[in-house]
């Protein structure tokens, strides 16, 4: 990888051996991708930077609104140096053809350029604030939480094929579960329940049976949930984010171990 889809997160914390050790490691990097369409904000998605054109062609394919390179008119990004925003023009004969297609998916309320790259972080930050500091956990207890979660996935046991998330209280009880074959819908599953059923002041501690992306810090974060833990290396946005609002992000790697990437303070140095 290059510089430009790869970031340093300093101060990552190793558990070995019943000590902790501080290193520096090498984070996917993960940005907004805003799609316009006929000069309206489509879609936004997170995703590593590189090949925004090749994605923006692919996922007009997969939306339908594109059956052939022939049906853009043009393709290209939004402003000359910002490959945060790629802008896409269908012929008139194919926007006759999948012209409701945009009529569907015009949720964005924004319409113009200014959302584009790092100013579309902040708004999507405007609706989050920092979480509570209740949680006091060791690394024999984070590791008890996963182990739980691997007991519960029944469908993964069945299909090997989804992701799981669980939500635990401050005595490290769990509270919700849920499986989907979407690591986010996962989650949204597991918050939804404690949600709908008036215990989301309980929710501390989340384990994912996936990497933990932006997205999900965010997620988390609406829930006020102070610990996420996920079995690989988070994205360099989403402890960038993490940290901002105060959250602990840690995972296990099969090659290192418990390795905590921000809101250390949460773990005794003892583990």
């Amino acid at each position: 990888m290059n510089q430009n889809t790869t970031e340093k997160v300093r101060h990552v914390l190793q558990y070995e051996n019943g000590k902790w050790k501080e290193f520096t490691r090498e984070l996917i990097g993960e940005e907004p991708l805003l799609i316009r369409v006929q000069g309206r904000p489509y879609s936004v998605v997170m995703r590593t930077l590189g090949d925004e054109i090749f994605h923006a062609a692919g996922f007009c394919l997969s939306e339908g609104l594109a059956d052939r390179p022939e049906d853009f008119a043009s393709i290209g990004f939004c402003r000359e140096m910002d490959s945060n925003a790629v802008t896409v023009t269908l012929v008139p004969k194919r926007l006759e053809k999948a012209g409701h297609l945009l009529e569907r998916r015009g949720f964005i309320s924004q319409t113009s350029c200014g959302i584009c790259g790092k100013e579309l972080i902040c708004d999507l930050q405007q609706i989050l604030k920092p979480v509570a500091d209740t949680v006091s956990i060791s690394v024999d207890q984070a590791e008890s939480c996963v182990r739980q979660l691997a007991e519960t996935q029944k469908l993964y046991m069945e299909t090997g094929t989804s992701h799981a998330s669980m939500i635990f209280n401050l005595q490290f009880e769990c509270i919700s579960a849920a499986e989907d074959v979407g690591r986010h819908n996962a989650l949204d599953k597991a918050i939804g329940r404690v949600f709908m059923n008036g215990k989301l002041s309980e929710a501390c501690v989340a384990v994912m049976s996936s990497r933990i992306s932006y997205e999900l810090v965010q997620k988390a974060a609406r829930a006020q949930i102070e610990v996420l833990i996920g079995m690989s290396y988070p994205t360099a946005l989403a402890v960038e984010l993490a940290k901002s609002l105060n959250m602990t992000i840690a995972c296990i790697s099969e090659k290192k171990g418990f390795l905590v990437f921000c809101g250390q303070e949460r773990f005794g140095k003892n583990g």
